[in-house]
């Protein structure tokens, strides 16, 4: 037997190449989740296309609370964004045909509509079971937590006022007129900007009317699915062991970072659907734990009025009457329930509840969307 004595040629992996290969990896990460929320505003865009014709004549001859949060849901369901539902009722507030009382339900259905957003992406993780039951329960949270917030102050402003009283106090406390502030995020110009390319593009070869917001839909599904199959793979090897740990037992320690967080990102982005859908693939990835991702998405509701509000000084009393009611209800839902384990574990329970049902029979992600969105506020227009 022989031993060869020549040395290997094989070099040793240096620390240098070990940070380039992260760097890459972040790097690409980036550019995925660029990639996932240009496929969000694709999916949007097909929502808006197919219920543009629909959203104006929900809000005519609502009479009763529960019909304005059954309008408030489907209209937002219909053009995917709260902001845009708002702005409608603010005007027709502004125009004499809404009262302020009924207003206020059909603000508290924004909230929910909105969250549906959230449960179309976490479909892109059906295929996987494990990863599926932590992406379906991160998603309809926001939902459960929305309904709660509506179920315990809805009653409580039917009969007391207390949110229009004390946002009309508000209102007339405040300057209006030339004092509003507009913030416009590069985020989502950027991804705005992207999608919009999209949709011109397949405009410009005669794609329109039904055609181009199923062909939106479509890829927006289809593109959602690749990008958070990969994204969720590409984090479990970017995120660390170490670094997931610190991170979950940051945010277990005070959950106000969580809520924070959530309320400045959300700002940053000018989107809630946005920070509450990037919450998806990092429980789905099990980066995130559902309890530590939980306050975040709080913060993304809080973080959702302060655009309006800002935006709200530079009109009349009337919108920022209305601004200042989505800023307060959701203010009082979080600094109720949160602080409380027992109410803040409803949401939770249900959500994992919910997503273990999901796992074992798929039609129920199905049934729920269909029953949530879109059935249930339905009837409820139709029977009040």
């Amino acid at each position: 037997m022989t031993f060869s004595n020549t040395p290997s040629t094989q070099a040793p992996s240096s620390p240098g190449s070990g940070a380039a290969s992260l760097l890459g990896r972040i790097a690409g990460l980036v550019g995925l989740l660029f990639f996932f929320l240009v496929s969000i505003k694709l999916l949007e865009s097909g929502i808006k296309i197919l219920g543009a014709d629909y959203t104006d004549n929900l809000f005519q001859g609502v009479s009763n609370p529960l019909a304005g949060l059954a309008a408030g849901i489907l209209a937002t369901v219909l053009v995917q964004s709260s902001s845009v539902t708002t702005s409608t009722i603010v005007a027709l507030v502004g125009s004499g045909t809404l009262s302020v009382e009924l207003a206020v339900p059909m603000v508290m259905g924004a909230n929910i509509g909105t969250t549906i957003t959230n449960t179309l992406v976490s479909l892109g993780s059906i295929g996987r079971r494990a990863d599926f039951r932590r992406a379906f329960a991160a998603a309809t949270v926001h939902d459960f937590f929305n309904i709660l917030a509506v179920v315990i102050f809805l009653p409580l402003q039917v009969m007391t006022g207390f949110l229009s009283t004390w946002a009309g106090w508000m209102a007339h406390q405040l300057p209006v007129g030339d004092a509003g502030g507009k913030f416009n995020s590069p985020i989502k110009t950027a991804v705005k900007g992207s999608a919009d390319w999209v949709q011109g593009l397949l405009e410009s070869i005669g794609v329109s009317g039904g055609w181009l917001s199923s062909t939106l839909l479509i890829a927006g599904l289809v593109l959602i699915f690749i990008s958070l199959t990969t994204i969720t793979k590409l984090m479990r090897k970017v995120i660390a062991d170490k670094a997931e740990k610190a991170v979950n037992k940051a945010l277990k320690k005070a959950g106000i970072i969580g809520i924070i967080i959530g309320t400045l990102i959300t700002f940053a982005v000018q989107s809630s659907s946005i920070t509450t859908s990037l919450m998806v693939p990092l429980c789905s990835s099990g980066v995130l734990t559902l309890d530590n991702a939980f306050p975040v998405m709080l913060g993304a509701n809080i973080g959702t009025t302060i655009t309006a509000f800002l935006a709200s000084l530079a009109t009349d009393i009337n919108g920022l009457h209305i601004a200042l009611v989505h800023v307060l209800f959701n203010l009082c839902a979080t600094s109720l329930i949160y602080p409380i384990k027992f109410l803040r574990n409803i949401p939770i329970r249900m959500a994992r509840g919910l997503a273990i049902r999901a796992v074992r029979n798929k039609m129920m992600v199905v049934a729920y969307i269909l029953i949530m969105f879109i059935i249930t506020p339905l009837l409820t227009l139709f029977i009040l």
